[in-house]
């Protein structure tokens, strides 16, 4: 794939239907924001999978005007009735009871935030009509659309548990159990629906009346023998989305802009990239450098695991929603001090991987967790004529969520997001355990750069990106800034680049499913993982689901570039 060039708009999703809806918008005048709510109806009909209006997520966002950066928190949250115990068991009171399947069972689901924020960000930031940028998704769910390969693939390893929801099963599955194939033309009336409920009244419509009533009772639903949520309609009726300062760091010469706790993306980048500030990471370039990105070098991939490994275990320890667990200093500061970071830097060894990392010590009685995988989450991506700009990561988690479906949608399953354990081995609390009206830790991690004037003041936007992928989506923001900014790929090719990097396990991953990596035999062959294992580390050769979007500015214009492991598609203006 090539990196598209536009002449002032660019709009970045998972989906070419998406993508295409949010240009519209672009085309027609429309900002940053309208085209995300235009973009995030589509995705939600056509890659149901990944998100939709039964999820949430998180926003960073540049208004040009006034060069401020804003970020919006549409992360779901605990009902109020859960307890810490809620994932553990079906009745608190009764711990014989067996424990419930959280993962399709209504404990999962979480009070889905998306549709307020992106309400909220467009009463700030939009130009269109709100009712007028849902008409897209509601033509295409009454006229139809073909299944995509991704989605059709999605559909057969999921059709047992879709085959637990009536409205699921009819609708993505054949009357013998078997998966609707890419290609099948369907329809979603009830998605039109509901969408035309919110394009006439607005958010109010989704968490107030029948709409949030459905909701309440399809999470309530023991068919199948499904453990029933606790949620109620005051649950829906009292969420807010939360507007949040921007977290912003230096990496080089530009400004790094992210989203803060409850969203742990933003922290453990800022700090993967303050510990590579002491590295030479020009150096470590890839070579043959082509159209997918080239070779990684041994040293680029070690130092960049390793710094990551160093700032996951900090992560894994310490960062939570801050509305509940305070991080250390009451800041993220403390975790980001240059110093601190250049003290953690030396710690990694050129010669041998430290395999795992021990969190940095700040006397806090808390117990490290790691996050479970997910591949439910997209992406979002846009900038419009004016120069503002969106970073959106949405998500339903896990693939189709809940395995709920109502009224069109799947509702999440965010809440195994938290610790299913409140306290740890240590017997110290985790920090994200599960609590009523707390937002579960994410590793959603959408991200700005600017360029930094010679005051050290922000200077204009250089750079818009991010990408679905659960706790590994840092490790492929990481790499895709590096690629750009230390070595000068392009979006393209940095977002097609070989996807590697550690969480804090003996582990380093190398994607397997890269045309310059021979996974053949565990990567026997592979020139880079061999030196990897030369090191002392544990390469893990699995594909990668990286569905990273990136956009650069090049003088008035951009150039795009969208992840070819999944189907998403850049877009804009080319006159």
């Amino acid at each position: 794939m090539t990196a598209v060039r536009t002449a002032s708009y660019a709009a970045a999703t998972a989906n070419p239907l998406a993508t295409q809806a949010a240009c519209k918008v672009l085309r027609d005048g429309g900002s940053a924001a309208d085209a995300l709510v235009a973009a995030q109806a589509v995705l939600g009909l056509v890659e149901p999978q990944s998100s939709g209006i039964g999820g949430g997520g998180f926003l960073v966002y540049y208004d040009a005007a006034s060069g401020a950066v804003q970020t919006y928190d549409g992360r779901e949250v605990a009902p109020a009735a859960a307890t810490e115990n809620y994932l553990r068991w079906v009745d608190d009171a009764d711990r014989t009871a067996p424990r419930p399947d959280v993962r399709s069972s209504g404990r999962s689901i979480g009070v889905p935030g998306i549709l307020r924020m992106l309400y909220d960000v467009h009463a700030e930031h939009g130009a269109a009509p709100w009712r007028e940028l849902f008409t897209p998704a509601v033509q295409l769910a009454d006229d139809g659309f073909e299944i995509s390969p991704r989605l059709a693939a999605a559909i057969t390893d999921s059709a047992a548990s879709l085959a637990l929801d009536p409205e699921a099963d009819l609708y993505l599955l054949n009357t013998d159990g078997s998966a609707k194939p890419a290609g099948t033309k369907i329809t979603n009336p009830a998605y039109a629906k509901t969408l035309g409920a919110v394009a006439a009244d607005g958010p109010d419509a989704f968490y107030r009346g029948a709409i949030a009533e459905a909701i309440v009772a399809a999470a309530a639903d023991t068919s199948s023998g499904r453990t029933p949520s606790l949620m109620t309609t005051a649950d829906l009726s009292g969420y807010t989305a939360k507007r949040r300062a921007a977290l912003c760091t230096t990496y080089r010469d530009h400004e790094i802009c992210g989203m803060p706790a409850p969203s742990s993306g933003g922290i453990a980048v800022a700090a993967t990239l303050g510990i590579l500030q002491n590295f030479p990471m020009a150096s470590f370039r890839p070579t043959d450098i082509d159209l997918d990105g080239g070779k990684p070098t041994v040293d680029g991939v070690h130092y960049i695991a390793e710094a990551e490994r160093l700032a996951y275990a900090d992560r894994d320890k310490y960062v939570a929603d801050t509305d509940f667990v305070a991080l250390p200093g009451n800041s993220p500061d403390t975790l980001l001090n240059p110093t601190y970071l250049a003290g953690r830097a030396r710690l990694i060894s050129g010669d041998t991987t430290m395999g795992v990392a021990k969190p940095g010590e700040f006397n806090i009685p808390a117990s490290a967790a790691v996050s479970t995988p997910e591949h439910g989450t997209s992406q979002v991506t846009v900038v419009d004529a004016r120069g503002n700009a969106a970073s959106l990561t949405t998500t339903v988690e896990s693939a189709f969520g809940s395995f709920h479906m109502v009224d069109g949608f799947f509702l999440n399953n965010q809440l195994t997001d938290f610790s299913a354990e409140p306290v740890g081995k240590d017997g110290l609390p985790v920090a994200n355990r599960l609590q009523p009206g707390k937002r579960p830790r994410s590793s959603m991690a959408p991200t700005l750069v600017f360029e930094r004037a010679e005051s050290g003041k922000r200077g204009a936007l250089l750079l818009a990106l991010g990408s679905p992928g659960g706790s590994v989506i840092i490790q492929f923001v990481v790499k895709t800034l590096v690629g750009i900014l230390d070595w000068g790929l392009d979006p393209q090719q940095a977002v097609s680049m070989v996807d590697f990097g550690a969480n804090n396990s003996p582990k380093t991953n190398v994607g397997g499913e890269h045309p310059s990596i021979d996974a053949r035999d565990n990567g026997a062959d592979d020139p880079l993982i061999q030196r990897l294992r030369a090191r002392g580390h544990i390469v893990d050769v699995a594909d990668q689901s990286s569905g990273l979007s990136a956009l650069v500015r090049r003088g008035p214009g951009w150039i795009g570039g969208a992840d070819p492991r999944r189907e998403g598609l850049v877009m804009g203006d080319t006159g």
